[in-house]
C-alpha cells in the first residue's frame, strides 16, 4: 500500500494485555479500510492514543497495571474524539453503567463473535468520520427569542402569532384545533400572556383527561356533602382563574351535560358549585382546544351547536409538523438550548446529516415527538453535537445514500435487474446457466446448486490462497457459513474416496 494511501485510513487501536485477543481482533478486522495499532498495557495505550489519533478504540476492561475503566477516562481527558468499545469478560451492572457513564461508545462481551465486531467496529469509524467532517446546523436566535415557545419562521407560523397579535386585544373566545403534540396549549398561554389578564391565572384543564363524574366538580367546585367523598367545600377551576383565563383542551371530549353548563358560563358569566344553590359570578374568558372535527360533532349532535358558536368566535389553526418543515431546524435548536440550561446536556447543536434525516420523518406526533427525540438524542451524544449514530435506531434507517451502502444495501453504480442482474451482465449470465445445464444434462447425479457451490467455493479459497475472510467475503457470505460449507464439502469428498 502506497504511504499517502496509508496515511489517509482511519486507524484503529487495540489496547489489551492478552497477546491472543489482539492477534484475533487483528485477523477479524485486516480487511476492514483501516490502520491496525495494538498496546498491550493502558499506559501503552494512552501514548499510542496521543500519538496516532485513532478512529477507534477497542479498550479491554480487565489488565495488568491501570485498568479499563481508568484508560477511558484518561482518553477522555486527552480529547480527540476516539470512539471507544470496551471489551469485558465480564457483563456486570456495574461495568455497563460505568463505561457508557465516562464516555464508551459502546461494549462487546467475550468471547466475540467475528460479525458483531466487525458490524460495531465499521459504525464506530463511520460516528467518527461523522464527528470530525460533518457540518453543524447554525443557531440563529436564542431561547429568549422565542416567546412562549412557539418556535416557527414558516408562513404558516407566522400566521398564527399574526391571529394572536390580533385576538390578545379583546376577550374573545378563541378555538384552536389542530392535531396532537401541535402546541395548541403553548399558543393558549401566549394569548393570556399579551392580554389585559396576564395579571391574572392561567389555568389548563384537559377535559378527556377527567372522568365524566368528576367533571362538573373539576370546573364548577362542590359543596360540602355534596356526594361521597366531598367532605369540605371546594372552589372549581372557573373560580380559581377568576378574572384570567380558562384553557379546556380536548373540549370535543366533554359529555353534553357538562357542555351545558359551560354554555351558561359564557353566557351568563356565573357558574352553580355541584351540590349548591346559588350562582356564583365568574369573569373568565374561554380558549377552547381540540384535535377532532369539531363541526363534523355538531352534524351528528355529539357537540352543542350553540357552544360550538360561542366558542369558534375566533379561530386558530395550527399545522401539523409535516406542513412546515423548514421550521424543523429552528425548533431542534430551540429545545437544545433550552435543554443545554435546564437539563446540563451537552448537545448544543445537530449535524447536517442528523438533521436531514429528521426532516425527512413524518412526526406524526408533531412538536411533542420532535422534542422527545431530541432530548433522547442528546442524552446519548458524547460530545457538543448529535450525528445520525446518535438518533434512536427507527429514525437512523433513514441514512443518506452513501450510509446505505454501508448499511448492505444494494451497492452503488447503477440500476439492477429484479433478480439482481444488471442489464449489461445479463445475456452472459444467460450463456453461463446454458452451459452449466448443458454439461450437467448427461450427469444422473448431476445437482446444479450443489456443483455450482462446490465449485464457487473450491475457486474462491483458491483465489484468496485459503483465506478464510476472505474468501467469505468475496462470496458474500458469513465467514461461519462458508466454515459450514467447506465442512459438508470436505465431508463428501471424503466419503467419494472412500468408495
Amino acid at each position: 500500500m502506497p504511504e499517502t494511501e496509508k496515511n489517509s485510513l482511519p486507524k484503529i487501536l487495540i489496547i489489551d494485555d492478552d497477546n491472543e485477543i489482539r492477534y484475533s481482533l487483528k485477523r477479524v478486522l485486516r480487511n476492514l479500510d483501516a490502520e491496525l495499532h495494538e498496546a498491550d498495557s493502558g499506559e501503552e495505550g494512552l501514548k499510542q492514543a496521543e500519538k496516532e489519533k485513532p478512529a477507534v478504540i477497542l479498550l479491554d476492561n480487565r489488565m495488568g497495571g491501570i485498568s479499563g475503566m481508568e484508560t477511558l477516562q484518561n482518553l477522555r481527558a486527552l480529547g480527540g474524539g476516539s470512539i471507544v468499545i470496551m471489551m469485558t469478560a465480564h457483563g456486570t451492572t456495574q461495568t455497563a453503567i460505568e463505561a457508557m457513564k465516562y464516555g464508551a461508545y459502546d461494549y462487546l462481551m467475550k468471547p466475540f463473535e467475528p460479525e458483531r465486531i466487525i458490524e460495531l467496529v465499521t459504525k464506530g469509524l463511520r460516528t467518527y468520520r461523522d464527528r470530525t467532517s460533518s457540518g453543524s446546523y447554525e443557531p440563529k436566535l436564542k431561547v429568549e427569542d422565542y416567546a412562549e415557545g412557539i418556535v416557527g419562521s414558516s408562513e404558516s407560523m407566522q400566521l398564527v402569532l399574526k391571529q394572536v397579535g390580533q385576538v390578545t386585544a379583546s376577550d374573545a373566545t378563541v378555538m384552536i384545533t389542530g392535531e396532537s403534540g401541535t402546541g395548541k396549549e403553548l399558543v393558549a398561554r401566549c394569548i393570556h400572556d399579551h392580554s389585559l389578564r396576564s395579571k391574572k391565572n392561567f389555568i389548563a384543564v384537559n377535559c378527556a383527561a377527567i372522568p365524566d363524574n368528576l367533571i362538573e366538580s373539576e370546573l364548577f367546585g362542590h359543596e360540602k356533602g355534596s356526594f361521597t367523598g366531598a367532605t369540605s367545600q371546594r372552589q372549581g377551576k372557573f373560580e380559581l382563574c377568576d378574572g384570567g383565563t380558562l384553557f379546556l383542551d380536548e373540549v370535543g371530549d366533554m359529555a353534553l351535560p357538562t357542555q351545558t353548563k359551560i354554555l351558561r358560563a359564557i353566557q351568563e358569566g356565573e357558574i352553580q358549585r355541584v351540590g349548591g344553590s346559588s350562582p356564583i359570578q365568574v369573569n373568565v374568558r374561554v380558549i377552547a382546544a381540540t384535535n377532532r372535527d369539531i363541526e363534523d360533532m355538531v352534524k351528528t349532535q355529539d357537540f352543542r351547536e350553540d357552544l360550538y358558536y360561542r366558542l369558534n368566535v375566533f379561530r386558530i389553526r395550527i399545522p401539523p409538523l409535516r406542513e412546515r418543515r423548514e421550521d424543523i431546524p429552528e425548533i431542534i435548536d430551540y429545545h437544545l438550548q433550552r435543554l443545554a440550561k435546564q437539563k446540563k446536556i451537552r448537545a448544543r447543536t445537530i449535524s447536517e446529516e442528523a438533521l436531514e434525516v429528521m426532516k425527512a420523518q413524518p412526526w406524526n406526533g408533531n412538536v411533542r415527538e420532535l422534542e422527545n427525540v431530541v432530548y433522547r438524542s442528546a442524552v446519548v451524544a458524547q460530545g457538543g453535537t448529535i450525528f445520525v449514530t446518535d438518533l434512536p435506531s427507527d429514525l437512523e434507517n433513514a441514512l443518506s445514500p452513501d450510509a446505505a451502502t454501508d448499511e448492505g444495501s444494494a451497492p452503488q453504480g447503477g440500476s439492477s435487474s429484479s433478480d439482481g442482474v444488471d442489464d449489461a451482465s445479463g445475456e452472459e449470465v444467460g450463456k453461463l446457466y446454458d452451459e452449466l445445464f448443458s454439461a450437467l444434462s448427461g450427469n444422473a447425479d448431476g445437482h446444479l446448486l450443489q456443483v455450482v457451490e462446490h465449485a464457487m467455493i473450491r475457486r474462491a479459497m483458491k483465489h484468496v490462497d485459503n483465506n478464510q475472510a476472505k474468501a467469505a467475503s468475496l462470496l458474500g457470505i458469513s465467514k461461519s457459513t462458508l466454515r459450514t460449507r467447506l465442512s459438508l464439502l470436505r465431508s463428501e469428498e471424503s466419503k467419494s474416496d472412500s468408495e
